[in-house]
């Protein structure tokens, strides 16, 4: 049951915040409704103007367009962030997916999947480091995939990527330790929303039947992964930093 106003008081940052992120959208809403003040961060403005608009108390949250593929400027934009009020959090729901078939792979594809997936991350975690951006006792909530826990034919760009979060995501919990910052990794299976509604497109039907029943609670929900990330930001999960959380209907246990 939720409790209303256990992130009062505490400001959060939320990449890939965008109105057309099924997850992204789903955090924000949670998050704002448990009381936090977000950062909204995306490489567009409408569709971020679209999720403050969409969630609770929009007056208290900011957007920040930002391309995070700048790697080099994101440690100068999250001091920029932290003079308008220091940051308690931040998740990094912003995501390069698809599939990429052996055959087809080239160095572009490559480059896109890691920058993104790990680059990023570890950039925005440098920033959020830094003196006086991040109150102590803050906490990053890094959105990972089960395909880093498990492969996936014709995903192993993905995969790769999302696997390399998992232990980016363990290094930076004993690097920030010292400054009492925690770092954890949620492990969705597959999603509800229009990114999946593409990727069963690309299925023949025994396939889509397959990859159903592979989620024996059924597929994710946005607000399944919302409420974990809640969780890992809030008090009642203070002393776990370095774990990745499976958020999969029961697809790892297949």
């Amino acid at each position: 049951m939720s409790v209303a106003g256990r992130l009062q008081g505490r400001r959060i940052l939320v990449t890939g915040a965008s109105a057309d992120s099924a997850i992204g959208l789903g955090i924000c809403r949670e998050l704002a409704q448990e009381g936090a003040s977000l950062v909204l961060m995306g490489r567009r403005q409408e569709p971020l103007e679209q999720t403050r608009a969409d969630i609770a108390g929009p007056e208290r949250h900011t957007v920040e367009v930002m391309d995070l593929a700048d790697l080099d400027a994101i440690a100068t934009r999250m001091k920029a962030i932290a003079a308008a009020g220091v940051l308690h959090g931040m998740v990094h729901s912003a995501s390069f997916q698809g599939y990429s078939p052996l055959s087809r792979i080239n160095a572009e594809q490559f480059d896109r999947y890691f920058h993104v997936n790990v680059a990023a991350p570890l950039m925005l975690a440098k920033g959020l480091r830094q003196k006086g951006v991040c109150e102590e006792g803050g906490s990053i909530v890094l959105i990972g995939s089960v395909a880093g826990l498990r492969g996936q034919k014709a995903r192993s760009l993905y995969a790769a990527s999302k696997a390399a979060l998992v232990s980016l995501t363990q290094s930076l919990a004993l690097e920030l330790a010292d400054k009492s910052i925690r770092v954890n990794c949620l492990a969705p299976a597959v999603v509800q929303g229009p990114k999946a509604d593409e990727q069963f497109q690309l299925l023949a039907e025994a396939q889509r039947q397959a990859l159903l029943q592979a989620h024996p609670l059924g597929l994710v929900r946005p607000v399944d992964i919302a409420k974990a990330a809640t969780f890992l930001l809030g008090s009642d999960s203070a002393w776990i930093t370095g774990a990745t959380l499976p958020v999969d209907g029961g697809y790892l246990a297949g």
